[in-house]
């Protein structure tokens, strides 16, 4: 899709994407795309080849969490690996922090960057696929890419 054509959330991540060495090119569905398992059907995927973006807070600190669709965060196993509290941000705390909605939220191209830990269970896909900042756009990656454009850290969440 033309990058003039996406949601101004869209070309921020495009944007981010090319700043970040990747080619940039966000995908548009015209299906609403929710959760994973929704983004899955559509691409003709497994559903832990998705990436879901979660804000959560870890001692009350926004950190976002990459985590595989096809399964959910461990909080307790999760929070002992990062050593602190982690409880889910609030809805409106992700949208403030990441600039971007519910169903829409991508590894990047926030208003400010964000601690962030990529599930290891990511690694078992070759190909990977995350929101593009708005719901129903999404971007083709992989979990060495994923790690290096977002400086994350790899964690199993599980």
């Amino acid at each position: 899709m033309r990058k003039s054509s996406l949601p101004p959330g869209a070309i921020r991540v495009s944007d981010t994407l090319i700043s970040r060495g990747h080619h940039g090119v966000i995908l548009t569905r015209p299906e609403p795309i929710d959760t994973a398992e929704d983004a899955a059907r559509a691409l003709g995927v497994d559903p832990g080849a998705i990436v879901e973006a979660q804000v959560f807070l870890l001692d009350d600190e926004p950190v976002l969490l990459l985590v595989a669709g096809a399964r959910p965060v461990h909080l307790a196993r999760t929070a002992a690996r990062l050593e602190g509290a982690l409880t889910p941000a609030p809805e409106a705390l992700t949208r403030e922090v990441t600039g971007q909605p519910a169903g829409g939220v991508a590894p990047l191209g926030h208003p400010a960057n964000l601690s962030t830990w990529v599930d290891t269970a990511l690694a078992a896909h070759p190909q990977l696929w995350a929101a593009g900042g708005h719901p129903g756009t999404l971007f083709r990656t992989s979990f060495t890419e994923l790690v290096r454009i977002t400086a994350g850290q790899p964690v199993d969440m599980g």
